[in-house]
C-alpha cells in the first residue's frame, strides 16, 4: 500500500522572519549595550578601542552624573512632569472619549472634525505661541504671583504635555470604546449600574488593550521631549533630556565621556522598563478581551 506523505511546508518565510527580527533586535540591543559598558569605563580607557569591555564597574560615573551633574534632579522632575501628564491626559480623555463613542449630542460630529484636525498639528511648531500665551499669563498676575507662576513650573508643562496629546488619546479610546457592544453596558444597566460605574468597571476595563497603548506613546512622548521643556522650565528644574544635554555640551571640553555615557544610562532605562511592562500588559489584555460567547 503506497503511503502518501504530505508535502513540507514552506519555512521560508519562517527563517526570513526570524532574521528581520533578529536583526532589529541586535539594531537596537547593541547601541544599548555600548552605551552601558562606556558608562562603566575610566577616562583613559577611552582613547583605546571602543569594543573593548570595561576593566571594572566604575560607578562613580553615575554618582557623577547623578550629584555633580545633577542629574538626580533631574530625573525627578521628568518623573513628576511624566506621571503628572498621563494623570491628566487620561483624567480627561478617557470620559470625553466614552461619551464621544456612546452618546448622541448636538454638535458631536463637529467635535469629532476638531479632534481630527488636532491629530496633525504638531506640538513643536506652536510652542512659541504656547510660551506667549504663557508669558501674558504671568504678566496680568504679577501682583498675586511676582515670581511667576505659569513658566518653569513642571505642573504646568504636564498640563500642556496632555493638552497636545489629548486629540490622539481621545481618538484612540472612542474608536475602540466603539468596537465593545452594547450588551455589555446593557447587562451591567440591568443590574443597576450608574453611567459613571459602566464606563469604570465595564468599559475601561475591556478597554485595557487601548488605554495601555496611548500609556505607552505618551509616555514616550512626554519622557523623550526636548524642545517644550526647554521653552517652558528655563530655571534650574530641568527635565532630564536638558539636563542631558547641558551635560554633552560641557563634556565637549572636559573629555569625561564615562559621566556622559552614564547620564545617558539614566535616560534610557527607565524608557525600557516602563516599555517592557506595558508591553507584558498590552499582550494579557489583548489576550482576555473581546466577546465570549
Amino acid at each position: 500500500m503506497t503511503t502518501i506523505r504530505s508535502a513540507p511546508r514552506p519555512r521560508t518565510g519562517r527563517a526570513l522572519t526570524y532574521v528581520l527580527v533578529t536583526a532589529i533586535a541586535l539594531a537596537i540591543a547593541v547601541p544599548v549595550a555600548w552605551v552601558l559598558f562606556a558608562s562603566l569605563k575610566q577616562k583613559g580607557e577611552f582613547y583605546g578601542s571602543p569594543w573593548v569591555l570595561p576593566e571594572g564597574l566604575h560607578l562613580q560615573n553615575y554618582v557623577d552624573a547623578f550629584v555633580t551633574a545633577r542629574m538626580g534632579q533631574y530625573f525627578l522632575t521628568s518623573v513628576l512632569v511624566t506621571v503628572l501628564g498621563l494623570v491628566f491626559v487620561v483624567a480627561v480623555s478617557v470620559p470625553a472619549a466614552y461619551v464621544v463613542a456612546r452618546y448622541e449630542f448636538r454638535g458631536r460630529g463637529l467635535v469629532e472634525v476638531a479632534l481630527l484636525a488636532g491629530l496633525f498639528v504638531n506640538v513643536n511648531y506652536i510652542v512659541v505661541p504656547i510660551f506667549l500665551m504663557l508669558v501674558g499669563w504671568d504678566r496680568a498676575l504679577v501682583d498675586v504671583f511676582p515670581g511667576g507662576f505659569f513658566i518653569d513650573n513642571p505642573a504646568v508643562l504636564s498640563l500642556v504635555y496632555a493638552a497636545t496629546s489629548i486629540p490622539f488619546t481621545i481618538y484612540l479610546l472612542t474608536a475602540y470604546f466603539r468596537s465593545i457592544p452594547v450588551d455589555f453596558e446593557e447587562a451591567a444597566a440591568l443590574d443597576g449600574a450608574s453611567r459613571f460605574q459602566i464606563m469604570t468597571r465595564v468599559m475601561l476595563p475591556m478597554a485595557r488593550p487601548a488605554l495601555t497603548t496611548v500609556l505607552l506613546f505618551n509616555f514616550l512622548a512626554y519622557w523623550n521631549d526636548y524642545i517644550i521643556a526647554l521653552t517652558l522650565l528655563p530655571g534650574e528644574g530641568k527635565t532630564l533630556q536638558v539636563g542631558l544635554l547641558n551635560l554633552m555640551t560641557a563634556q565637549k571640553a572636559a573629555a569625561d565621556y564615562g559621566r556622559l555615557y552614564a547620564g545617558m544610562v539614566i535616560v534610557i532605562v527607565p524608557v525600557l522598563i516602563f516599555y517592557a511592562l506595558i508591553q507584558r500588559r498590552l499582550i494579557e489584555g489583548m489576550a482576555s478581551g473581546g466577546v465570549k460567547g
